[in-house]
């Protein structure tokens, strides 16, 4: 290479460099300006990456690329570059300037704050809505998630889990039975998750441009449902009063103010997509999981064949069997923390807060990185195994947070446990299965999963 091309290509890594570290100061500047005249006011360590995208394609690179356990190197790198033993640090995420927390007490910290320190960020409002009960706070929320947790974990409710499909999931929340519709429905939801950790960019051929065109064509089925249930109502016919979609619609305030139609709609798309998404996903990786540890499939097999046998064929497993599976709970408990399903949980800060003499600036994002506690080995022993046994003792505090945290804890939590369990009943006692490639890579936006969805081979015992 000639010698004035080696000047070009240094002049432009140079200019790169320098446009790379304007971005910091930048925002530096702009903090401290806006914070002139308070000496304890500082940034968390860290750095905002490029311009407009920051450290978002960094970011991308570690879930999308990178293979396990590299997708939290994104973490590990601001640790060994900004101190080891830190919790906090700043960059530039999503089109937005953020602060990623990443230990027991940080993530304490901001997932038990007051709902004026901390609003929800993520999914964006467009997609989930705005008055669905991931965004909504104070008296509101709490009222949608009596009737939810009321809903979900009543044993009416538990209890019609017999399957873990999108079809139960559309019944106990909507009353829909399987038809071409729910197929349509669960189309939509599909294209919806990947909208979810997608960069909000509102542009034909994007994830986030195709997750808003899919929520506008639940908006419109879920609406028709409420006015068909409506006319049936003044038409004096019985209303579907047995379901969650039916008690949105009941539900009153203090003032004696029902739901809007909007509100009833957002609340059971984020409901319907928690109940669904997230169960099949942990089902993916724990027959994933158990293909690859035939002993611990031997142990499970052995619980639940067991207990099979002390029941009638044609019986259903009840709730006080499942309380006897012990062995089964910690598969399933070391299932949800070595899947990860949501590695993060997204916040910003609705006013200046202050952590151990730092300071998480209004409007900033929050990211609580889940992910890095329960893959961490100060916290778990060997913890990228599948070790059922490490469930023999409890976590140590603050390190198992996979449903969250605080008054925002997963609603459906006791519900996804449950499903889980009945399906490795079922599932252990009358299949053997393996994995078609278990080699296959991961990839862990917007959600973990083998490139080739886990494919498997099943054969009755």
């Amino acid at each position: 290479m000639a010698a004035a091309d080696w000047a070009w290509w240094l002049g432009l890594l140079a200019g790169a460099v320098a446009v790379y570290h304007f971005t910091d100061a930048f925002h530096c500047a702009v903090f401290a300006i806006t914070h002139m005249g308070r000496r304890r006011a500082k940034l968390p360590p860290g750095h905002m990456g490029l311009p407009f995208v920051g450290e978002t394609l960094t970011l991308f690179w570690h879930f999308k690329l990178a293979r396990r356990p590299n997708p939290d190197a994104f973490v590990e790198a601001k640790r060994r570059r900004y101190g080891g033993g830190g919790d906090i640090y700043r960059t530039h995420l999503y089109g937005s300037p953020t602060v990623v927390v990443c230990s027991p007490a940080a993530n304490k910290f901001v997932l038990q704050s007051p709902d004026t320190s901390f609003g929800t960020g993520w999914p964006s409002p467009e997609l989930v809505g705005v008055s669905s009960i991931v965004n909504v706070h104070g008296g509101q929320h709490a009222r949608l998630r009596k009737l939810v947790v009321g809903t979900i974990n009543s044993p009416d409710s538990l209890r019609t889990f017999a399957k873990v499909t999108f079809e139960n999931i559309c019944k106990i929340f909507v009353s829909m039975e399987p038809s071409p519709l729910t197929e349509k429905i669960d189309e939509c939801f599909a294209g919806m998750v990947p909208g979810f950790r997608a960069y909000p960019l509102d542009l034909p051929g994007t994830a986030f441009h195709h997750a808003l065109n899919c929520r506008r064509k639940l908006n419109s089925v879920f609406r028709e449902e409420i006015e068909r249930r409506k006319v049936k109502q003044i038409d004096g016919g019985r209303g579907d009063d047995c379901d969650l979609m039916s008690g949105l619609m009941q539900m009153v305030d203090e003032q004696g103010n029902r739901l809007s139609d909007n509100e009833v709609v957002d609340n059971i798309v984020s409901l319907v997509i928690g109940g669904y998404e997230s169960t099949a996903s942990a089902i993916m990786w724990a027959t994933y999981h158990l293909a690859k540890s035939p002993s611990v499939l031997a142990k499970l097999r052995e619980e639940n064949s067991a207990l099979a046998r002390e029941k009638n064929a044609t019986d259903f497993i009840t709730l006080d069997d499942i309380r006897k599976l012990k062995y089964t709970a910690k598969v399933v408990e070391e299932t949800i923390r070595l899947a990860n399903i949501s590695p993060m949980i997204f916040r910003v800060a609705l006013k200046d807060v202050e952590y151990r003499g730092y300071t998480i600036p209004k409007g900033w994002r929050v990211i609580v990185w889940l992910r890095s506690l329960h893959v961490d080995a100060k916290y778990y022993n060997d913890p990228l195994s599948f070790n059922p046994d490490r469930w023999d003792k409890a976590a140590k505090p603050g390190t198992y947070q996979v449903f969250g945290a605080g008054e925002r804890i997963c609603a459906g939590n006791m519900l996804a446990r449950l499903q889980l369990t009945i399906f490795l009943h079922h599932l252990s006692c009358g299949y053997r299965w393996e994995l078609l490639n278990p080699d296959a890579g991961v990839i862990y936006l917007p959600h973990p999963r083998p490139i080739d969805g886990a494919a498997m081979s099943f054969r009755e015992l």
